[in-house]
């Protein structure tokens, strides 16, 4: 049987994710010069998904958490792929330090939050919310 939860944790808030960094993307387009976007994106970006992993993500195995690096980062990678590379063909190309930065970021969330909340629970024996 499929877990409803896991599944809504990986594809649902990994899209949800991935797709505000891109309209912020299409905002900042026409704001400031391409090169800064990334990194003026990574922070709110961050900022944002450890308020998820910390406040919608209610698990605590450190499975879970590992499914949502490897299916977060495989999010980004093709979305970015797809809808960013083959749909604007950026003339100064797309893969810089930020994106793969931004990679890391994504990959490596997850696995701190389970780490904090594992932490947190050994520590006062009770779950976070």
């Amino acid at each position: 049987m499929i877990d409803q939860q896991l599944m809504k944790d990986s594809l649902g808030w990994g899209l949800a994710l991935w797709f505000l960094g891109y309209v912020l993307g299409i905002i900042l387009i026409f704001v400031v010069p391409a090169s800064l976007i990334g990194w003026i994106i990574m922070p709110i970006g961050t900022i944002v998904t450890f308020w998820v992993l910390f406040k919608k993500v209610k698990a605590y195995s450190f499975r879970h958490y590992l499914i949502l690096a490897v299916v977060w980062t495989a999010i980004a990678v093709v979305f970015d792929y797809l809808f960013i590379v083959k749909t604007f063909n950026p003339t100064d190309g797309y893969y810089k330090l930020d994106v793969y930065v931004y990679y890391a970021i994504t990959f490596v969330s997850p696995l701190i939050a389970a780490w904090l909340k594992r932490y947190h629970l050994h520590q006062n024996g009770e779950p976070t919310s």
